[in-house]
């Protein structure tokens, strides 16, 4: 059996990297990412994500709960609908959804990637 993981929930030490310039909208914010677990079939990862202001286009193809640690984020899809999360939220977003991904304030979040082969 294999040991249970715990999930930091800070990005500390991870690189930082823009927002890639095709998918910037506005600001010039910066991403860390710190992978704490992949599943050995390379399916389902989880781990810290932290973002600064800013916002990008975004569409995906993995299905990803989220859990917000800190700070505040607006998505607005395509078809208009736009959904605001704060620390403390929960959420996922399902596959499949494209739009906009603006960090309002200073954000950090907890994240479950589940994105099936094929």
């Amino acid at each position: 059996m294999s040991p249970i993981l715990p999930i930091p929930h800070t990005a500390a030490g991870a690189p930082r990297s823009p927002v890639a310039a095709e998918r910037l909208i506005a600001g010039q914010p910066t991403q860390a990412t710190a992978n704490a677990y992949s599943s050995a079939d390379q399916a389902f990862h989880c781990g810290i994500w932290e973002g600064d202001v800013g916002a990008w286009r975004v569409h995906y193809t993995e299905h990803e709960l989220c859990h917000m640690l800190a700070g505040r984020v607006r998505m607005t899809g395509d078809d208009g609908r736009e959904t605001v999360v704060a620390a403390g939220d929960s959420f996922v977003i399902p596959a499949g959804f494209s739009g906009i991904w603006e960090v309002l304030e200073p954000a950090r979040k907890l994240y479950a990637v589940y994105e099936p082969a094929g």
